[in-house]
């Protein structure tokens, strides 16, 4: 199954998400089939910490993958800031 999830990276208590489109079976960090956006938790004020392209969300949503938890909350999240 194909899901739409967050990818850490980043140093040590300092970590940044890439959103990943991924195959379920590869391990969290591991291979993914495209790049959808980042989530940065600890961006200053003023710097852009959450990026989605919510056009590919809905391609691969279409093609059947499923939002992770977060990655759900992260996109209703940046759906409410747009509409505001």
């Amino acid at each position: 199954m194909v899901v739409i999830r967050l990818s850490r990276s980043g140093s040590k208590r300092r970590p940044f998400y890439n959103m990943v489109v991924a195959d379920s079976r590869k391990p969290r960090d591991g291979r993914y089939l495209e790049r959808v956006g980042f989530y940065d938790p600890q961006a200053p004020e003023g710097v852009e910490g959450l990026r989605i392209d919510v056009d590919r969300v809905s391609f691969w949503r279409g093609k059947g993958a499923q939002l992770s938890d977060t990655a759900a909350r992260l996109v209703k999240q940046l759906g409410g800031k747009k509409s505001a």
